[in-house]
Parts: structure tokens; sequence; C-alpha cells
């Protein structure tokens, strides 16, 4: 890495092609560099639609329309529109085809003349995905838009979003190294990722033939994406899929400059544009959510395990300066950990006693109109202690009421069906979520700490405005006055 320019300077002469344009991270990245350097070149950002108004219109509608770009609206006022039909492109397009499925042979060529930076952003997050689905996008996705940027004919570099989870369950520090192509993590010798495309041809083909219902398929895709991701050591389908799509990269990259940023569990807002913002029930907060409503009274988990969570703004941050840092730079493969779990480490039982003091005080109002009333969670730390709260909770009377189900003539059939349906969810989420919830890893971040060094001895007067140093948060202010109401204002309905 050499040394760190003027950020703002590269931005003012760089074309960004953002993919995944209406995504979280994507919609605060566009506000940042909107706000901060509104005389940068151009932004091209691909989202899905039926043509380019079509795009603008869904541009608008669900990026612009946000509270998120209040203080830029502030800021220019009636200018605004004057300043996006300027440096904003809305481009119709889908990264699952071949250059990167846009129409417009003017606007390709304009596209592959003009954009020096690309960041991918777009992505399946469910963990869970249809397989077929995650595969198209997550694996083969990165690939098409790689094709695309090798196209590009002044490319500086191109920044991949991927998610510090590829690493699956690993204990201890986990470092910031890349995937070779095929590696598994078990040890597993056939992951062969064009193999895996043809499996799920495949089956799609032999559902088909049987006449399975959409439901069906959609069904046995969900399955057979978790099923491959066991079979070679990842705990879902969705840290699968963006593990190959990270090989892809690595494997095909050539002399493009690649970085590759790992997220670990991204927050609301810290600091930038205002603290709070948040969309969208992220991982941690579909928790504080059920816990405030009253919903949730006992947790699965490991009390003495850290929880690595990180603000989107510093996510978005690194993203910038990582891009500055290695433009130009190709025989570099980079991956940054953007976590908190090594430099400033948050622990789950703080996270408990973060939200029992936040509710307690600011309980949340029912549709009744009535405050409810939380109490302290209980904490099932083993496996084992689960399954005897769900038998002893609800399997048995599950089994109690069927029997009563089948003596009254099935009087209680739509009781019996909707208890049935919540304890199948529940053990569910805990298949899917469980090897998160005895998670003893920690996320080394030595080459984002260079970065952030290399930052801070660059001199400039940017360096605040591209904080993304966890040790500058004090966790029980951010949770307690910026974290929490964030989740009550935007993501309670």
């Amino acid at each position: 890495m050499d040394q760190l320019g003027s950020i703002l300077e590269f931005l003012e002469n760089s074309s960004i092609l953002v993919t995944g344009a209406t995504g979280f991270l994507a919609k605060i990245f566009i506000e940042k560099i909107l706000r901060v350097q509104p005389d940068v070149k151009k932004l091209y950002l691909l989202l899905r639609a039926a043509d380019d108004n079509s795009a603008m219109l869904r541009f608008n509608t669900e990026v612009i329309a946000k509270d998120l770009f209040r203080v830029l609206k502030e800021k220019h006022g009636g200018n605004l529109s004057c300043l996006l039909s300027e440096k904003v492109r809305a481009v119709a397009g889908d990264i699952t085809s071949e250059n990167l499925g846009v129409k417009d042979p003017d606007l390709l060529q304009e596209m592959w003349k003009q954009v020096d930076v690309v960041l991918h952003l777009a992505a399946t997050t469910k963990f869970d995905e249809r397989y077929d689905v995650a595969l198209a996008i997550n694996t083969l996705g990165a690939r098409h838009v790689l094709n695309f940027s090798k196209k590009c004919d002044k490319l500086k570099v191109f920044v991949h979003v991927s998610t510090a989870y590829v690493s699956g369950e690993k204990e201890g520090l986990i470092l910031e190294t890349p995937y070779k192509l095929g590696e598994t993590l078990n040890g597993t010798s056939e992951l062969d990722i064009d193999a895996e495309k043809k499996l799920v041809d495949e089956t799609l083909k032999q559902l088909s033939a049987k006449n399975y219902s959409e439901d069906s398929i959609k069904s046995a895709m969900k399955d057979l994406g978790i099923q491959r991701a066991r079979k070679y050591g990842w705990p879902n389908t969705y840290v699968f899929s963006k593990a190959m799509g990270e090989m892809l990269l690595g494997h095909l990259k050539q002399n493009i400059p690649l970085v590759i940023i790992r997220p670990t569990i991204v927050t609301s807002t810290f600091k930038d544009p205002f603290p709070g913002w948040v969309e969208g029930v992220r991982t941690i907060d579909s928790l504080a959510v059920g816990y405030g409503k009253g919903k949730i009274t006992c947790f699965l988990g490991n009390p003495q395990s850290i929880i690595d969570v990180i603000p989107a703004d510093m996510v978005v941050n690194a993203i910038i300066v990582a891009m500055v840092a290695h433009a130009n730079q190709p025989n570099e493969d980079i991956i940054y950990h953007i976590g908190s779990s090594v430099s400033s480490p948050v622990e789950f039982t703080w996270l408990q006693d973060y939200a029992f003091r936040y509710f307690t005080n600011h309980p949340y109002i029912d549709k009744h109109g009535k405050p409810v009333i939380v109490g302290k969670v209980t904490v099932l730390s083993t496996m084992e202690s689960f399954q005897r709260y769900m038998t002893i909770h609800y399997i048995l009377p599950l089994k109690g009421l069927e029997i009563l189900n089948t003596t009254c003539c099935q009087y209680f059939q739509r009781l019996y069906l909707d208890l049935s349906r919540k304890v199948k969810l529940v053990m569910r989420l805990i298949d899917l979520y469980g090897p998160y919830l005895f998670f003893n890893g920690y996320y080394d971040d030595m080459n984002t700490e260079k970065l952030r060094r290399a930052a801070k001895e660059s001199g400039s007067v940017e360096d605040d405005m591209f904080n993304f140093d966890p040790k500058s948060i004090n966790w029980e202010d951010y949770f307690m006055n910026t974290h929490i109401p964030g989740i009550v204002k935007y993501v309670f309905k």
C-alpha cells in the first residue's frame, strides 16, 4: 500500500459503478459520496428494473426518498435534483446476466470508457436462500461483475463486499486470508463450482419433469442449498455462496486490483449522516424487536461469547479508504475484516443488559395502547438445555393437543396447526442461526488496522471524515442512545 493520497481528490476524479444500489450499505455509500464530494465525476447505479426510466423511479422511491438523505436535502435544497441529474445515472440491469443485463449499447460503451471504480454490493443475504438463486447472484454474479470490469478501459480498483462469516464456524482467531478455488472448510476435496451449477440445473429439470408445484420446488431448492453448504463445512447457503464468489474473483482477476471487504454484523449508523439510521431487520435486531415487543422470554446462546458488530457508516468509510489505498495496485489480493471483536469487543451479556434497561425505561406501546413490560431473559447456554426447554414448554403440550384434537373430531385443528407451525419455525431458525449462537471466533483485523494507520499518517484532515475505528465507540452509549432508539424508530412496526 503506497502513501494514501487525498480521498476527496480521488473521488472528484472518479466514475464509480455500484451494483445492488438499493441495498442498505449502497444507500449509505451513495449518500456519503454525494454529501462529502458533490463534484464526483459520476455514479452509475445498477439496479433491477425493466428499463432506465423504471430504474430512475426505483432510485427515487427506494433510495432518495429515505430519511437517510435528509441532511443532503437540507444542504442542497432545491438544487438537489440538479445535482442528481448531473452526477447520478440509474442503470437498469441484473448481475446474473452477461454485461450485467445492460441493454443500451451506447450506455455500455460509455460505462466501459468512463468507469474507474467498481463497487460490487449486490447480494442475497438470506441464510436459507434457494440454492439456484444464491448461486446465480452471490457466486456467478461476482464473475459477471468482474468480467464487466475487465472491459473498463480505466479501471483503477474492484471492491467486492463479502461477509466475515465466509469463514464458517472456525474457533479462535480468524485471519484475513483469501480462499483458493475449490478450497473447503472441512477438507472435502471435490468442491467444483461448475459442477454445483450443473447439479442445480439438473435438479430443477427433474423437479419440473415431475410437475412439482412452485412451492415444492422452492422448498427443495432451499434444502439443497443447506445440504451442499454443510457437505463442504459451511453452516448455510448464504456464506457458502459468498465464499465461492470470493474464490472465483481471486482465481479470475488477472491483473485487476481486487479488494475484498468482509464486514461482521452490520448495525445502524454511528455518526454519518446522523446517528441511528437503519433499514430492515438485521440479524441481532430481530432479537431486540422480539424482546421489546415481549415475544422473547428465553434465548439460546453462550453468555461468555463476543458479538462482533460494526456500524454501517464505518463499513462504508472503510470501503472508501480501501478503494483509494489500492487504486492502480494490481498485484495485491487484499482482504479486510471490518469488525470489532479484536479491537473493541462487545460481550453478549452487555447486549442483554442494554436491551433490558432501554425497554424498561422506554417500553414499547402495543396496539391496545398498553406498555409492554419486559423481564430478564432466560439464557439457555447449551443445545441440550434448549431441547429440554422446547420439549417441556412446547413439544409435549403439542402432543397433548394432537391427541385431544383427534378425540374431539378435529375441533382444535386450527390451534394445533398454528402451534405446530410456530414450533417448526423456531426449530428451523435454531438450525440456521445455531452455529452463530455458540460461536467462539475473533476476526483478526491486522490489515484493517494498517489501513487505519495509513489514513492517519496521511496527515489529511479527511481522516476524521472517514473514521472506521471501533475503538472510538463507547458501546453502552451507542446501544442505549443510538442503535436501540434507531431500531425503534425505523424498524418497529
